[in-house]
């Protein structure tokens, strides 16, 4: 089965279940991968997150019914998995900008979500770099947060980024920048000594482990921190243009969208169930990204 018959299965699996529970992971093991990364090359093929797709799924489903039913506005939450009646209001009205009980007025206006599907689109001719490695085990170590792609915490921060931005803020980058003690010889010498690695190892539920690290080093001060095996794998890598450092949060989103748009359909790869890496490089004036993803052939 190949890559677009997969994800189109997943598909098929969500819209079946609608008016039941949508397990994230049945629906990744029809897409063939973990469901870390169905969830995230859904939400960066889509533009919007996996759950955000299934509510509104749901709630075109649930408008359609208050048209063409009598079925009581509670007895319609429960079908469609919400625990009440105020719930399943709340999110009928975020997503219609009406009540259950105002969708049934006639000639009133419902929004409607229609199913997606995958496919391949030519785009243009605008080629996508990229090179096959494979890579001894190495280590990294550094700062960790568990994430959820639809689950905000106001305690802790919401997303990789925030971890980024917060680490900045109270001193733990330029912490961990030191302790990194420079770069191994492994590692090509123009690389930043901080990075991004995703997914290394397994969390409870929907949930998924991100670390600002640094490879260790014969210098690097490892204590109280995170440390990461990473095993030998091939790897294929997208590096970006250099550029500002101010846009690489557009040039990492572009590129993360291309590699499982554009690439990944085509390559006869598949992504390995394991940690994918943001490796920076460049200098205070301008820097580059390379995404780093362990895969093999497609049998």
């Amino acid at each position: 089965m190949d890559w677009l018959a997969q994800m189109n299965s997943a598909l098929d699996y969500i819209e079946e279940n609608l008016m039941g529970e949508v397990d994230y992971a049945v629906a990744a093991r029809k897409a063939c991968c973990s469901s870390f990364n169905f969830q995230r090359m859904f939400s960066f093929i889509t533009g919007t997150s996996l759950a955000e797709y299934v509510r509104r799924r749901r709630l075109t489903q649930a408008g359609i019914e208050l048209q063409n039913s009598s079925i009581k506005v509670l007895d319609l939450a429960v079908k469609y998995g919400y625990d009440s009646g105020v719930a399943f209001s709340r999110a009928f009205q975020a997503v219609h900008g009406i009540t259950p009980t105002q969708a049934r007025t006639a000639g009133v206006t419902l929004k409607a979500y229609p199913r997606i599907s995958f496919q391949i689109t030519i785009k243009g001719v605008q080629p996508m770099n990229y090179r096959i490695e494979t890579k001894e085990a190495f280590q990294m170590f550094g700062l960790e947060g568990v994430f959820h792609p639809d689950k905000e915490n106001e305690s802790a921060p919401r997303t990789p980024h925030d971890l980024w931005v917060q680490s900045q803020a109270n001193g733990e980058y330029r912490r961990l920048f030191q302790n990194a003690g420079g770069l191994p010889s492994y590692v090509s010498p123009e690389l930043c000594r901080l990075h991004g690695a995703c997914g290394y190892r397994k969390t409870e539920g929907d949930t998924f482990p991100y670390m600002l690290g640094a490879f260790v080093g014969p210098a690097s001060k490892t204590e109280g921190y995170t440390v990461v095996d990473i095993p030998a794998y091939t790897w294929v890598i997208f590096p970006s243009e250099k550029g500002s450092w101010d846009n690489i949060g557009d040039v990492i989103e572009n590129l993360y969208k291309r590699v499982y748009s554009e690439w990944l359909p085509t390559s006869g790869y598949e992504l390995l169930e394991g940690v994918d890496l943001e490796i920076y490089g460049g200098t205070d004036g301008e820097g580059y990204i390379e995404l780093w993803f362990p895969v093999k052939k497609r049998g």
